[in-house]
């Protein structure tokens, strides 16, 4: 790889960098569990008085080194302080901050959620198996193969602008989201019409619920499919995800689209906008042929809070809901006229969201794809 230069991280990287604070300073600390794949901004933080732990700035990226939190992809760039502010965080993390002249402070980031670099922290892991750490001085001092800093700024500029647009589109999608349940609060709860007929959710809908899959192992290497739980419900399918047979009946089969319901352990629903998989126990696939998908999707999420509550009130390891919560839970069905007019809008809104969700995970692969290609110098930028 012509002007390609093997070089120590940490002479690329500040790794760790020191940070002073003025007395009676406040700093805003990031909790782990803050943390998510390929996301420049932690989801959350709290402000709290500076007490210790790894310190780092606006353009910093942390790495949780720690398992599994490194193997789950806890990894974030940071763009969330003020300019005079410093964040910290856990002494499990590992801070990378660009070399002026050297190294690009997003191509750092970008460098740090590859598998150049992943490959050879989790190698370095040592203790008991359930906490593993990576060990700084490996990584610290391992050879990689690295571009010039205009390379850098160049491959960080097209991974970044597939972020930007993901988290746009996101951002549409939550939009949409909101526009969605205004109108369904407005039309059940503020304008609810005395002569609608009142029934039980478990009537407008069929709650199937999945198969024990590890009963269906594949039979070869064609025909399987992926199999949905609840963490790919969460997070999408990944290289984790098991695999069992396709020879199972087609209402097993979850295709996008298809209105997901985690009826354990963490409660959620949403309409499955990942490739085509096996519905696993412990979620139903929740169908009507009598009512549209926005309306027995929007009720379930308006009971969802109360399901939560139920499922945390059973002193079990796995809270859950029964079927009788189904039953017990009530929704309001609307003439067949009124109920036409709110489907026009519905499902304008649901349809739009399964569209961008769709090109989410299209620009998600590329960007997974062309991750380790531009990081390894297997595909190189024009610049």
């Amino acid at each position: 790889m012509s002007e390609w230069q093997e070089m120590a991280l940490d002479s690329v990287a500040l790794i760790n960098p020191t940070e002073s604070l003025k007395k009676g300073a406040v700093a805003k600390k990031i909790a782990m569990d803050a943390i998510q794949p390929f996301t420049k901004k932690p989801s959350s933080f709290s402000i709290e008085e500076y007490n210790g732990g790894m310190k780092f700035r606006n353009g910093d990226t942390i790495i949780a080194r720690i398992t599994p939190c490194l193997e789950n992809g806890k990894t974030a760039y940071i763009d969330i302080l003020d300019d005079d502010e410093v964040g910290f965080g856990s002494t499990e993390y590992i801070v990378l901050r660009e070399r002026e002249e050297i190294s690009d402070k997003q191509f750092l980031y970008y460098f740090s959620i590859s598998s150049v670099f992943r490959d050879i922290a989790i190698l370095s892991m040592t203790g008991s198996s359930g906490r593993q750490r990576v060990q700084t001085e490996v990584v610290r001092q391992h050879i990689f193969e690295l571009p010039t800093l205009k390379e850098q700024k160049a491959i960080a500029a097209v991974l970044s602008s597939l972020d930007d647009k993901i988290d746009l589109l996101h951002r549409q999608n939550k939009t949409i989201e909101a526009m969605a349940e205004t109108l369904f609060r407005q039309w059940f709860v503020v304008d609810a019409r005395a002569d609608w007929e009142e029934k039980p959710l478990s009537k407008i809908a069929s709650f199937l619920n999945g198969l024990a899959c590890q009963k269906y192992p594949p039979k070869n290497e064609v025909d399987k499919l992926p199999v949905l739980k609840i963490r790919e419900l969460s997070s999408g399918i990944s290289d984790s995800s098991d695999w069992v047979s396709s020879d199972v009946k087609p209402e097993y089969i979850v295709a996008t689209g298809d209105v997901i319901f985690a009826w354990s352990a963490s409660l959620m629903v949403k309409i499955w906008d990942g490739e085509c998989c096996i519905l696993n126990q412990h979620l139903f696939k929740v169908t009507s042929e009598d009512y549209p998908k926005w309306f027995y999707f929007m009720w379930c999420k308006h009971h969802l809070d109360e399901f939560i509550a139920i499922s945390a009130s059973h002193a079990t390891t796995m809270g859950h809901i029964k079927r009788g919560d189904l039953d017990a839970a009530m929704v309001l069905v609307p003439k067949d006229d009124d109920l036409q007019v709110m489907t026009i809008q519905m499902s304008a809104l649901l349809n739009k969201q399964i569209a961008i969700s769709k090109q989410i995970k299209t620009l998600k692969i590329l960007r997974d794809t062309l991750l380790p290609k531009l990081m390894s110098g297997e595909v190189r930028v024009v610049f």
